[in-house]
């Protein structure tokens, strides 16, 4: 398995296993934990989390299902977010979902995430999405002092624009490591707003969330799911590909940025598909009709 380095000390397997949806697995804890053991035999041992994943239980089923072999952890990865406030049964106070990013909730839901993962230290938090309210001044504070306690080792971000990235960086001492974004070829969002030129001037190589769009290419809902099914589905033709989801991470792994998709699958039938794309070599021109077919307009 191919590694991708993201700083001085820290590299992620090419491919992430996101732990989303773990409650949909139908996994107990020893289950869980052969799952993970399995997936870092093949080479991927980053696992990307978030303390409102299952209304607040994927980091706490994780850390139930390390505590049969508490080992596996100095082998893995491990990703989380805070700073989402989710409208939820757990907090029947809060009226809307919303954004905190003040200093004291930081450092709380470190420290709750330390204790549902049942270590002493986060490999990489990021702050799950930008908010107005967002005080970079106090971020950098929480940084700086998760850091020097040894509780989280690396920081980055989610969903943030690169103005937003650029604001927060120029606030903190700590290298801002990555942005998990939405890629597919049906979100080309970070294409269109210069997000992705943005990260390769950074040297800072992007995560991408949900890279099966959903599963919209399966059951198209409208017409530009249509044209990159299609397309996605003659190209899988074209390079003896038995899945379009081979080639949509052939497409992932071709961009110059490095680019690292989250596969946030419980089956490893699907996991291993992934990592076969690895293998495909994409044309310069397979790759420029998938981006076409998203676009719905041809390259000028």
């Amino acid at each position: 398995m191919q590694k991708i380095q993201l700083a001085e000390g820290l590299s992620f397997s090419r491919i992430v296993s996101g732990q989303m949806r773990i409650p949909a697995w139908g996994m107990d804890s020893a289950a869980l934990l052969k799952y993970m053991e399995e997936l870092m035999d093949m080479g991927i041992d980053t696992f990307d989390n978030a303390d409102i994943y299952g209304n607040y239980t994927c980091e706490k089923l994780v850390g139930d299902a390390l505590a049969l072999n508490p080992s596996v952890r100095n082998k893995m990865t491990i990703i989380t977010k805070c700073g989402i406030k989710i409208k939820s049964d757990k907090f029947p106070e809060r009226k809307i979902q919303h954004y905190d990013y003040r200093y004291e909730y930081i450092m709380q839901e470190v420290e709750n995430s330390l204790r549902n993962f049942r270590t002493d230290h986060i490999d990489v938090l990021l702050l799950h999405r930008p908010s107005d309210l967002l005080n970079p001044e106090e971020v950098a504070k929480a940084f700086d002092k998760l850091k020097k306690d040894g509780k989280v080792r690396y920081f980055g971000v989610s969903n943030f624009l690169k103005e937003q990235f650029s604001m927060l960086q120029s606030y903190t001492d700590e290298k801002l490591v990555t942005n998990q974004i939405e890629i597919s070829p049906y979100c080309i969002e970070h294409f269109e707003n210069m997000n992705l030129d943005f990260l390769q001037e950074r040297r800072v190589h992007p995560m991408a969330y949900c890279p099966m769009a959903g599963g919209r290419f399966e059951q198209p809902t409208d017409a530009k799911a249509e044209r990159a099914s299609k397309t996605l589905r003659e190209i899988a033709e074209e390079l003896n590909a038995d899945s379009i989801d081979k080639v949509i991470y052939a497409w992932l792994f071709k961009h110059p940025a490095g680019i690292i998709p989250i596969n946030g699958s419980g089956k490893i039938e699907r996991i291993k598909s992934a990592i076969a794309a690895l293998d495909i070599d994409m044309s310069i021109e397979q790759w420029a009709r998938i981006l076409v077919a998203a676009r719905g307009v041809v390259l000028p």
